[in-house]
């Protein structure tokens, strides 16, 4: 099995969601230990899990592309493919 090595333009993307999404969990942390309401914190958390969901995916979709590029024997990018997007849900 080959490994997946992302260019810096590839990972910018996941590294700029990631960050958005670290912020965001700030505030949620901030929301709870103010005592919001609890539906605006549910709803920052499905931002939260959205940004680092869209962060997996970009990484994923490099993957695939990657995979495709090297020549990777299809049945096992397939399968590494699907436990990474498994991964994921």
């Amino acid at each position: 099995m080959s490994e997946v090595h992302l260019s810096e333009a590839e990972l910018e993307p996941v590294v700029k969601r990631l960050r958005r999404a670290h912020g965001q969990l700030a505030g949620v942390l901030r929301m709870v230990e103010e005592g919001r309401e609890c539906g605006d914190i549910v709803t920052q958390l499905a931002a939260v899990s959205k940004a680092i969901d869209r962060a997996g995916f970009t990484m994923i979709a490099s993957g695939l592309e990657q995979c495709v590029r090297e020549g990777e024997d299809a049945a096992d990018a397939k399968v590494r493919l699907e436990k990474m997007f498994m991964a994921l849900s």
